[in-house]
């Protein structure tokens, strides 16, 4: 979440009078973001979207961070830790005099109540249950130390990715699962005071946050339905900062001297789900996805009439990268290309071949029959508030009707893709995650555990794949400790992943943002090299948001304190049309997120919610 700062329209400041001046002076410091994707749940158990997830980062603290400078893991709440021989047994040495929003004492008892709830309830395990499924237990021996012992080695525990909440909050709640209640209490840099569904969420500077209060006072998130009317809310001096611009919108603005702009490298993938048979996490089939699509020959033939070349310089203009394995290339140990003798190349002869190999026949319509005779019509889930899949859609739509499938555009709200998708009633979807600078939590969605219970709850799938060589790899990879051998198991896993054909990748877009200069001197960027300013791994974007004229912008070092060099882009180096970094600032204390129904243009299109954390 982000602070703005708040310019009153019309006149420059130079044409203002003195007490003017001072009366804007005493005005809180609001940092304006524009979202263009609804929030799926503000409950840190629960969230999994990029936006509820980008704000209940800067709400709750965590045991270690992801660094801003690198995204290598840091002390936070835990300051220290050793483990034992065995790498069974971690204990966490928490920092002390931290307080929670509220004044209350943070202690080891709160990570413990956190983790023991996941380990307990499987609505709490929604999120982020497989950082704790191979955990053996939880305990705060005292005030300040967390023990944690594992039934296997595990070599995620400085990478979890797990919010910390109060106990003393949540362990009145009935339901651990429901939406909390506002204010919230944390212990991040902001705190959240007021959701309004579709509309905002508000944040407020927390004044107990154990780092130093930040700079802005406020942070208002508002929701637009769609990128146009964010754009317009920005250049109208409505909102502050944006992200997710699509191409033609960015290079609109790269004329405009009052914005400045940021492309940098995501660490987003972006996929086509193909339903293989949904089922929960005990085996038992749900949803409704057409059963032709079990068959593994349907499967990679679709995914062989899929053009990553073409979405890329047609959907994205050319700001993104070709598909290739499911870690994004942003993560260099761990991605991953497959090799010339398995990669499939667009083809729409080859593929119409392998299905005729396969023995899918075209009925006298063109239209090819399954093996029992029936038309093989296929439904495509998509986001109705996206411009990727609303551009992305007819050419996948074609390229599959030139191979003998029927498919239907179905486009449905954010909320609306995330219940079918896990509920498994979908045949194929549009899809896709930001990853971590660990893979472990991704490379999680595609095990048989995380699959959901019959209610929907108690896992995150993603394409539902349940493959026993998947599975195994997965359990070495998170065993082993030595980097190299751990990167190349999991590239193995990618290669199984690319094989089974559950999911296809096309494409990795950039990050394309953009910024007022009059209200903000930058952000810091994570990672501080070419990084991004909103959905970082972490709070320091928001954190270290400098209001215009009260730079510089700091960066943070390795133990995450506050320095004033290498922090990012300042306004001054970020003009407009710069594809370097940038640095926000921030004014106020609150954090809001408004949504907003993006009534500007007459293009009514629907925002994505694919951006799933």
């Amino acid at each position: 979440m982000s602070a703005l700062v708040t310019v009153p329209l019309g006149a420059p400041a130079s044409a203002a009078t003195a007490p003017e001046r001072e009366a804007a002076a005493q005005q809180p410091k609001i940092l304006k973001v524009g979202v263009t994707q609804e929030i799926d749940s503000l409950n840190p158990f629960i969230s999994i979207t990029r936006t509820g997830t980008d704000i209940l980062r800067t709400a709750f603290d965590y045991l270690t961070v992801y660094s801003q400078k690198d995204q290598k893991p840091q002390p936070s709440l835990a300051e220290s830790w050793e483990t034992s021989d065995d790498k069974l047994t971690w204990t966490f040495h928490m920092r002390k005099d931290v307080k929670w929003s509220d004044g209350e004492p943070l202690t080891a008892k709160d990570p413990a109540f956190t983790f023991n709830q996941m380990l307990t309830d499987e609505a709490a395990a929604t999120a982020n249950g497989s950082y704790v499924s191979q955990w053996e237990s939880v305990e705060a021996t005292d005030d300040y130390t967390l023990v944690i012992k594992t039934k296997v080695p595990q070599a995620t525990m400085l990478a979890l990715d797990i919010p910390i909440v109060p106990e003393h909050i949540w362990s009145k709640m009935s339901d651990i699962g429901a939406e909390p209640e506002f204010p919230m209490v944390g212990s991040g840099p902001y705190t959240v005071t007021e959701f309004k569904e579709a509309q905002f969420v508000k944040m407020k500077a927390n004044e107990n946050y154990w780092r130093g209060p930040p700079m802005v006072d406020e942070v208002h998130f508002i929701y637009y339905r769609n990128s146009d009317a964010a754009v317009t809310a920005l250049q109208s001096g409505q909102v502050d900062l944006v992200n997710r611009l699509s191409p033609t919108q960015f290079d609109a603005l790269k004329g405009n001297p009052d914005i400045a702009l940021n492309n940098a490298k995501n660490r987003r993938f972006n996929e086509i789900l193909i339903n293989p048979g949904a089922a929960t996490n005990d085996g038992k089939p749900i949803g409704n996805g057409n059963p032709a699509l079990k068959d593994i020959k349907l499967r990679e033939a679709i995914a062989t009439a899929i053009d990553s070349k073409t979405l890329v310089d047609k959907v994205w203009g050319g700001y993104a990268e070709e598909a290739k394995g499911y870690v994004p290339p942003v993560f260099t140990d761990y991605a991953w290309s497959p090799p010339d003798d398995i990669k499939r190349e667009f083809d729409l002869d080859e593929a119409n071949r392998m299905l005729d190999e396969a023995g899918y026949r075209k009925g006298p319509d063109g239209v090819r029959l399954d093996k029992q005779g029936k038309p093989l019509n296929l439904r495509l889930l998509a986001h109705a508030e996206s411009v990727v899949d609303e551009n992305a859609g007819p050419f996948i739509v074609g390229w599959l009707k030139d191979i003998g499938l029927n498919v239907t555009l179905q486009p449905r709200s954010d909320d609306q893709v995330n219940q079918d998708t896990t509920r498994g009633e979908f045949d194929l979807a549009f899809s896709g995650w930001n990853a971590n600078p660990d893979p472990d939590y991704v490379l999680s969605l595609q095990t048989c555990a995380n699959r959901p219970n019959a209610q929907g709850e108690g896992g995150t799938p993603d394409s539902f794949l349940c493959d026993k060589e998947y599975d195994d790899l997965y359990a070495q990879q998170l065993q082993e400790f030595d980097p190299a051998k751990r990167a190349d198991i999991v590239k193995q896993m990618q290669q199984v992943l690319y094989e089974r054909a559950t999911l296809v990748i096309f494409g990795y877009d950039n990050a394309l943002e953009a910024y007022r200069k009059a209200a903000f001197e930058g952000f810091p960027l994570q990672p501080a090299d070419g990084g991004v300013i909103m959905n970082q791994q972490g709070y320091w974007g928001y954190y270290g948001a400098t209001p215009n004229g009260e730079g510089p912008v700091p960066a943070f070092d390795e133990n995450g304190r506050m320095t004033t060099s290498g922090a990012g882009t300042s306004e001054a180096a970020a003009d407009s049309g710069s594809s370097t970094g940038l640095i926000l600032g921030i004014v106020g204390g609150v954090v809001v997120i408004l949504l907003v129904g993006g009534l500007l243009f007459a293009r009514s299109r629907r925002q994505t919610a694919e951006d799933r954390e």
